[in-house]
């Protein structure tokens, strides 16, 4: 008995010690290691496992990759057209040298199957790396055998290459599941291809284009309309190499990234939430019926704003009526009056003319030229008969079309002018001579009442002639006393209270401002003109009116009431008074003398722009910070400003920044730490990713504008006009490249540099606290606070920052663009100096 009791322990210890090493947290699968169901292995740093899943509800088993810290998102599949029905399952290296799945009958399911006949199989080995690659080496030189980048399922991981080669066709791309349960090749693939030369971006459904994302520019696809703003997804570039092969890839972040083709046909492109360890969706295409591939037909065009989204591009008309108007656009429209090639037709002349389209989605089947003048496109398409349009683009030169205009989309917002060819006769108004039969007898008699009209007004003003200091002595009695609280509105069927604000008259604030006269004018902004106005008593005053075409009402100008009346700062703008009449809404402030801070830092030839040296460029921004810190932590109320940027930033003349323009503004809770709001307000190139494209935003929101702003003022230029030419690269780009060369003095506005060691050095911890600001997660930027111990010195040793989410973004902005109102109500202003 004590014999077999020994055995017992000795067999038992044995298991243990076999099990204990099927169980070691390994990355490597040897010629000695067999992984068996349920077994896994790991990456180095615990990124991704290699493992069986079961996928939803089903029994069945694959091999695949998945998460570490989130095993149910899978990424990779091994044996997606071959389920394993038990759990009897293992994984070796064969032979041969290939990495081979065995079912419980050790039957081979799903192999490598690379060449390794001159390999041994004992120097063969299977890692999974950090990256969720699966790579089989030979050990013996280094080479890669086998690796699961080149074989993807549905999930696109940074650093995969998408690749074409254009001589042998041969293509790695995405393929979709069947359904959410079911990894067997679906409906849907996720290629680039090359047509004409140029890599686009297309889905495939059954074979036949589903959504089209190209062509491609060298930085972004034109046919993705984010790629214009801000999700530019850290793409890197497509290369040719030497073998034909198209490809780009996206460089390995901080934070897990995935791009998946789910299984009906879209790409979701989602990132983990390490805070709520949970996975949200960043951009997911195609993003409505436009998206879709040829919705509209050959020369329709798509506009999900209207109703009905398709329309005949102009000159042309639906090809069968009856299924147009059921709904059934796919069909198209044709030509209603022939070309006639002739050179340089002109309005009312025989000949073919352009009409310009803008902010479009240019069609498919581009025919390039390179050039980079817009006027020799204009004039080679006009010269070939077979032209049907053309547009440009920076980056690929001249894009022409010959056969047909299909997959035409409007954004606008963005995109490219698309110049579509017509004949004269389409380029002239059919109703223009009717209409001056109408136009012309109604201005002759509105012209003759209006003489009449102004002439009785002299007459009457003259007479009624009033003495200039009685005026003032009367604008002085009509003040309304800040006690009183409600003023009546409009037809005194509305009334508005404006809380303890001192309220001014119309007539005084008119007086003021000479008639709201131009020669007082101080600027424009997305509110409405702003007036320079000096009181009776002397004191000067900066006069905020309301256009009535500003887009934006008495929610904006109470909102802005609500808000600023209640601070107190020396960095923010100290509001005076308001006066609510009729239609009139009207805001006084305190005048800064030294205007805005776009003004003296984007005008070269603005006289401040020398003044403002090295020292005061330092002390704005700190006062910038402080302002924000007063806002977000300090003040009585948690707000959120939502619009920092320069032209919201006013100077004092001891060159002092104030903050102004509380019209966005959001009071926040003081549990709250962020909001979501389906109305996203504020401007592009200041507005942080998770606002732009989610409307979420908080204090951190605030805090990427800031450093927008921050990077701005050492370089002395704006951010959304800014453009390296020689690498097309965006402001943060250029600011985070030369910063991770250690030449950050290269990005200063040379008007205040210098050559000290300490401007090198201050320079350089202002760039990277900006980059810190500007970083794509709001988790990873500072909060106000330890932004400002940074700005200070408090804070010695600084994080060193991520790309930034913009850094390979062209700028559809760069070359002077207006942008339009986006449908997601998304208010765009150019703003000027008060």
């Amino acid at each position: 008995m004590v014999q077999l009791s020994l055995q017992q322990l000795i067999f038992l210890f044995i298991c243990l010690c076999f099990q204990y090493c099927l169980c070691l947290e390994t990355d490597t699968i040897s010629s000695s290691l067999v992984l068996k169901d349920p077994d896994t292995i790991v990456s180095q740093n615990k990124a991704f496992k290699l493992g069986f899943f079961s996928p939803g509800n089903t029994t069945n088993r694959y091999l695949g990759v998945f998460y570490a810290f989130s095993e149910e998102t899978v990424v990779w599949v091994a044996n997606r057209d071959t389920p394993l029905k038990d759990h009897y399952s293992s994984v070796a290296i064969s032979k041969d040298g290939n990495l081979v799945l065995l079912n419980g009958r050790n039957q081979t399911v799903w192999s490598t199957n690379a060449h390794t006949s001159n390999i041994s199989p004992k120097n063969t080995t299977l890692q999974i790396l950090d990256t969720g690659n699966l790579v089989l080496r030979d050990n013996a030189t280094g080479t890669t055998i086998w690796q699961s980048f080149s074989h993807p399922t549905n999930v696109y991981l940074p650093t995969m290459n998408s690749s074409y080669n254009i001589h042998t066709g041969k293509m790695v791309f995405l393929s979709s599941w069947k359904n959410e349960t079911d990894p067997q090749v679906g409906n849907f693939i996720s290629t680039t291809e090359v047509f004409n030369n140029i890599p686009i971006g297309l889905i495939r459904k059954n074979g036949r284009p589903y959504v089209r994302n190209g062509p491609w520019n060298g930085q972004i696809f034109l046919g993705v309309r984010p790629m214009f703003f801000y999700f530019v997804a850290g793409f890197a570039q497509v290369k040719n190499d030497s073998d034909g092969t198209f490809y780009y890839t996206q460089p390995l972040r901080k934070n897990f990234f995935q791009t998946a083709l789910n299984s009906s046909g879209s790409l979701v492109e989602t990132a983990w939430d390490d805070h709520k360890k949970s996975w949200f969706t960043v951009w997911e295409g195609p993003a409505n019926e436009c998206d879709i591939y040829g919705t509209c037909g050959p020369f329709g065009s798509c506009n999900i704003r209207n109703s009905p989204i398709c329309s005949c591009l102009r000159g042309f008309e639906p090809t069968n009526k009856d299924e147009w108007e059921r709904g059934n656009w796919t069909g198209g429209c044709r030509r209603k009056n022939p070309l006639q090639c002739v050179r340089d037709g002109v309005a009312g002349g025989n000949g073919d003319g352009f009409l310009r389209l803008s902010f479009m989605k240019i069609p498919d089947f581009v025919e390039p030229f390179s050039s980079s003048q817009i006027d020799e496109c204009r004039h080679r398409c006009l010269g070939n008969c077979s032209c049907l349009a053309y547009a440009h683009d920076n980056n690929i030169g001249c894009m022409f079309w010959s056969n047909t205009l299909i997959d035409v989309v409007e954004f606008g917002d963005a995109g490219l002018d698309l110049y579509i060819r017509l004949s004269s006769s389409e380029l002239i108004d059919k109703h223009q001579h009717k209409r001056l039969y109408i136009i012309i007898p109604v201005v002759a008699v509105m012209f003759t009442i209006s003489t009449f009209v102004f002439i009785a007004w002299c007459w009457i003003t003259k007479l009624k002639g009033v003495n200039a200091k009685m005026k003032n002595t009367l604008e002085e009695a009509e003040v309304v006393p800040s006690d009183s609280t409600e003023i009546v509105f409009n037809d005194e069927s509305k009334v508005v209270n404006i809380g303890e604000l001192p309220q001014f008259t119309f007539k005084m604030l008119a007086n003021a401002t000479d008639q709201f006269h131009e020669n007082n004018l101080l600027g424009r902004g997305g509110f409405g003109p702003v007036y320079k106005g000096i009181l009776a008593n002397g004191k000067e005053i900066a006069v905020k009116r309301l256009a009535v075409d500003s887009g934006q009402g008495i929610q904006e100008f109470m909102n802005e009431v609500s808000v600023i009346c209640k601070l107190q700062h020396r960095n923010l703008v100290r509001l005076l008074g308001g006066c609510v009449e009729k239609e009139e809404k009207i805001l006084v402030y305190e005048y800064m003398p030294n205007k805005s801070l776009d003004v003296c830092l984007f005008d070269p030839t603005h006289p401040a722009k020398k003044i403002l040296d090295c020292t005061k460029r330092i002390n704005i921004i700190d006062g910038i910070g402080r302002g924000l810190l007063y806002l977000h932590r300090d003040s009585r109320l948690r707000i959120i400003h939502r619009d920092l940027k320069p032209s919201n930033v006013l100077l004092d003349d001891d060159w002092n920044p104030k903050i102004s323009d509380f019209g966005m503004a959001r009071i926040f809770r003081g549990n709250q730490d962020h909001c979501d709001t389906a109305r996203v307000v504020g401007t592009y190139g200041y507005m942080a990713p998770e606002y732009a494209i989610h409307g979420r935003f908080s204090e951190k929101s605030d805090v990427f504008s800031f450093g927008v702003l921050l990077l701005e003022i050492i370089k002395g230029e704006k951010s959304t006009h800014y453009c390296n030419h020689e690498r097309s690269q965006s402001l943060l780009a250029t600011a985070w490249k030369l910063w991770s060369e250690d030449n950050s003095v290269a990005f200063v506005d040379e008007s205040i540099g210098n050559n000290t060691e300490t401007f090198k050095e201050e320079m350089g911890r202002c760039i990277q606290i900006g980059l810190l600001c500007v970083q794509e997660f709001p988790n990873d930027r500072p909060s106000v606070q330890t932004l400002m111990s940074m700005l200070t010195g408090e804070i010695v040793d600084l994080p060193t920052p991520e790309r930034p989410v913009l850094s390979d973004n062209w700028n559809g902005l760069s070359s002077g663009t207006q942008i339009g109102i986006s449908i997601n109500h998304l208010t765009l202003t150019e703003l000027h100096g008060r």
